[in-house]
């Protein structure tokens, strides 16, 4: 990867630091764009990872788009109206949607300024941590342009659309202090303590097994445009998966045995063996595996796992 996205990794924990401190971290290009694009499939394919921490270097979050780009019509702001839809469409609207699908949890360290797509950008993680140096601003009118990223769709989901309209046509920017009282965040913490206190976090949401979280991330996004009832429906079926699942039965048989889950961090499933019975040929199964199956809630087992 380039150098505006530094990846590291504690663990089951990916930390992704936007490495561009002497522009405030600004979104700049089409690459810079690709690059979280690019890392979030690769986070979505990596089933070890179990949670993403999203920080800033330097003082700020990320400051959006390079206003000195703006004014010089260049980059992703260069071209006509139509070459310039298109920058949009295929570059930095690509993150909101490449986020948007990534089951992995994020968690966003908001270190510093949150302005314009850097606000967006805090938007699209799931939990939000913030510094008390840290400001926010949907600052696009200011400029005499629109939010071009989703903000018009994340920030109501967060702080509801009466505060999100002031902040929208107001563009002004709001404290941390604030940002708490919005619900936009939900910690405010000292400069210095920021980032370990989303790490804390992480790894909360780390020691449960991926799969499960992964695919509750995303019944709490679908649930947000769905009615009850296919929401149930979407529920029952990944709640079938679930129970599938190498990790489920981990989890089952530990918190009988009182000890600590090993995760295997793979979407496993017990393996395409011939269907035995428990009712009739349990003699066929040993004892741990038997009770295990019985305990997850269903009638029949498989011979062997994978």
């Amino acid at each position: 990867m380039s150098s505006f996205l530094k990846v590291s990794r504690e663990g089951p924990v990916a930390i992704a630091t936007l490495n561009r401190p002497e522009q405030r971290n600004a979104i700049s290009t089409r690459d810079d764009s690709r690059e979280i694009e690019e890392f979030c499939r690769e986070m979505t394919e990596d089933h070890t990872v179990r949670v993403i921490v999203m920080t800033g270097a330097g003082s700020a979050f990320c400051a959006g788009g390079n206003v000195k780009d703006m004014a010089a019509r260049h980059g992703m702001f260069a071209g006509n109206p139509y070459e310039q839809r298109n920058y949009y469409r295929l570059g930095i609207q690509k993150i909101p949607l490449s986020l948007y699908e990534l089951e992995v949890p994020v968690v966003a360290a908001v270190n510093g300024p949150a302005i314009g797509a850097g606000l967006d950008l805090a938007c699209m993680c799931d939990v939000r941590i913030a510094s008390k140096t840290a400001a926010f601003a949907e600052s696009f009118v200011k400029l005499g342009i629109i939010p071009g990223d989703g903000g018009a769709w994340l920030l109501p989901r967060i702080v509801g659309m009466a505060r999100a309209s002031i902040m929208t046509l107001t563009g002004d920017a709001i404290n941390a202090a604030t940002a708490l009282e919005f619900g936009l965040v939900t910690e405010v913490v000292e400069p210095e303590t920021c980032l370990d206190r989303a790490l804390d976090i992480a790894d909360r949401i780390a020691a449960n097994p991926g799969h499960s979280t992964r695919l509750a991330k995303r019944l709490l996004r679908e649930g947000q445009d769905m009615k009850l009832g296919p929401l149930l429906e979407l529920s029952a079926a990944y709640q079938a998966l679930a129970h599938h699942t190498v990790d489920h039965i981990e989890a089952v048989d530990a918190f009988i045995a009182k000890r600590r889950p090993v995760w295997a961090d793979e979407c496993r499933k017990l393996s395409l063996g011939p269907v035995i019975d428990l009712n009739y040929d349990t003699r066929y199964i040993n004892l741990g595996k038997a009770k295990a199956v019985a305990m997850a809630g269903l009638s029949y087992a498989r011979i062997g796992w994978v």
